[in-house]
């Protein structure tokens, strides 16, 4: 009765814990010999053995047993600069975070106040802005009914002259538009080019006045 008990209980043990098998790792093998030294005259030799960390990791692991000179080891002149100035600019000191800090605040505050003032001086200058904006507005309107009662004067002429079944569609009708548009231009030059020297004559008058005349009754002392 004890024994098939105990197989039970095994049974169950097996299937509950699983089986675990002992691992047990060989040694390293070391060549006879002593420590094993690349051969950088060998083509099969690795590339990764014949540089410097190779020869670092072996001096780790075996010391002076290494054959490795220790001071070959050390960074050399060219070599140690290159390594501090690589950690002054991705670990900078206190100090310097701390400069850098405040040259950016000051940076910022200085475009913050840049910006504030331009801001400031574009909304002195709307309501000047918004008045030439109108003042064009309305140049333009008048303008554009200038131009419109223009071409309703030279239709009417060209109508006139050619009577009302003409097609204003019409090259020649066009041709004689563009005659009258070129005739009312010329005039209207000529027009500013007389209003312009007028101008001119009246201002070297106001320049340069008459004297006025003397009489001699005046001339002659008391």
């Amino acid at each position: 009765m004890a024994a098939p008990m105990r197989r039970a209980w095994q049974g169950l043990l097996r299937a509950a814990v699983p089986a675990a098998r002992s691992y047990h790792a060989l040694p390293p093998r070391r060549k006879p010999g002593g420590v094993y030294r690349p051969d950088p005259d060998d083509p099969l030799t690795p590339v990764w053995q014949l540089q410097p960390a190779y020869e670092a990791k072996l001096y780790g692991r075996h010391g002076s047993a290494s054959g490795v000179d220790p001071a070959r080891l050390w960074p050399g002149p060219e070599k140690l600069q290159e390594l501090e100035a690589e950690e002054r600019e991705w670990f900078p000191g206190l100090r310097e975070m701390e400069a850098a800090l405040d040259k950016k605040e000051q940076e910022e505050e200085r475009q913050r106040v840049e910006r504030e003032k331009l801001i400031a001086a574009n909304m002195a200058k709307m309501p000047q802005m918004i008045e030439d904006w109108r003042r064009e507005k309305a140049a333009r309107k008048e303008k554009e009914r200038e131009d419109k009662a223009r071409r309703a004067k030279l239709l009417a002429e060209a109508q006139e002259r050619f009577g009302h079944k003409v097609d204003h569609r019409s090259a020649k009708f066009q041709e004689l538009v563009q005659e009258m548009e070129k005739k009312q231009r010329k005039e209207l030059k000529l027009k500013k080019k007389q209003l312009k020297e007028e101008a001119k004559k009246i201002a070297a008058a106001a320049a340069d006045p008459e004297p006025v005349p003397v009489s001699a009754e005046a001339a002659e002392p008391a």
